[in-house]
């Protein structure tokens, strides 16, 4: 089976999504100032924080945001949490990393929602814990270790690293009936997710930190945030919607050919 002209075409732009997560870009065009400038600003210790922070984060989203979506189709409403995530991003901004802890949690909840309501949009079925499970698998897909090369960062790479885990909450999950953050099986999944996720948001609280960034920085800081985190969350569940019509061994057979015959 191959994929027809038109999902082929639907891939290509997933793909483009997937594989250049640009938050860094992104952040630097806005600012006018590398963000490796703004590390410098960033108190000692400060990644092993967080790396915390957004554990506690991901935990709290997950309780919080997934509930508040109805089951049926729409179109996402971007707008509406850009819009949130801009009131966030000002708090951030404002009070810097001490501000952190209160802020990340409000604005990756307003995230988790976003992201669901893309999947919604894509087909899925969030009664279902493998697509709620899904939404938090975007967390891991917008930032790259260093130590990272190209075949241990792709989309499909982060995707297999994630399996077993994902794989082991999902059984928790439909064994329970509910997707409980505090179960083992989901706290080693939110850990692993973790560890990715605070790469961007590292980024982003350096972008914070620089001096003079102030509320109104924050806030268009935060909605660059959210807006990169939508993309990866439109590039993912394309690709899991292509995957149930044709399979997942022919849609990524077929998203690596890409690769192979760009288009000229």
């Amino acid at each position: 089976m191959t994929l027809t002209t038109t999902h082929l075409d639907e891939l290509k732009q997933a793909r483009l999504l997937l594989e250049d997560p640009s938050i860094t870009a992104r952040l630097t065009d806005a600012l006018a100032s590398p963000i490796e400038s703004g590390m410098k600003y960033l108190p000692a210790g400060a990644r092993d924080q967080i790396v915390s922070i957004s554990d506690a984060a991901l935990r709290a989203a997950l309780r919080v945001a997934l509930s508040t979506l109805a089951a049926k189709p729409a179109p996402p409403s971007n707008r509406l949490h850009k819009a949130g995530g801009a009131l966030s991003g000002a708090l951030g901004g404002a009070f810097g990393l001490p501000a952190l802890a209160v802020e990340l949690p409000i604005s990756t909840s307003i995230m988790l929602r976003s992201i669901a309501d893309v999947a919604r949009s894509q087909g899925e079925d969030l009664a279902r814990p493998e697509s709620q499970l899904a939404c938090m698998e975007v967390f891991a897909l917008g930032g790259r270790t260093e130590s990272d090369n190209a075949a241990e960062s792709g989309y499909f790479a982060v995707r297999a690293a994630l399996a077993k885990a994902v794989s082991d909450a999902v059984r928790y999950a439909a064994t329970a009936g509910t997707v409980n953050q505090a179960a083992p099986a989901l706290v080693r999944l939110i850990a692993r997710i973790a560890t990715r996720f605070s790469i961007p948001v590292t980024q982003k609280a350096a972008a914070q930190a620089l001096p003079a960034v102030g509320a109104a920085g924050g806030a268009i800081i935060n909605v660059l945030f959210l807006d990169h985190f939508q993309d990866m969350a439109h590039g993912h569940f394309v690709v899991r919607r292509l995957e149930r019509i044709y399979g997942p061994s022919v849609v990524q057979e077929a998203y690596r050919a890409i690769d192979e015959h760009p288009t000229p």
